[in-house]
């Protein structure tokens, strides 16, 4: 599955929910999208918060793919192909110089 398909999926399942109609108790802005995914990548950092090691791999997973689904939809709802901002970053990062 692409992240077109894995967009479609996730659009699926918010409008099954009802949060794209305008009196939606979750609307879907931007604002509200980039809020969540900080939430949920605090959540992820919480798996490591006491130590480095994974203690519950299948929560840790639930957690990466919220941030992931809410990262989908910030750029579905911003009309930005997240594909092409990916591959478009990475020859940026190619051409940067890290500190060794």
């Amino acid at each position: 599955m692409d992240i077109a398909e894995l967009t479609q999926r996730m659009n699926d399942f918010v409008r099954s929910k009802g949060w794209y109609a305008p009196d939606s108790p979750r609307p879907q802005t931007p604002r509200n999208i980039a809020t969540s995914i900080s939430i949920e990548a605090a959540e992820v950092l919480e798996h490591f918060q006491w130590n480095g090691e994974i203690a519950d791999r299948d929560a840790l997973a639930g957690e990466l793919a919220d941030v992931a689904l809410y990262l989908l939809q910030l750029a579905s709802v911003s009309d930005i192909d997240l594909e092409r901002a990916i591959l478009d970053k990475l020859d940026v990062n190619y051409g940067r110089t890290w500190d060794e």
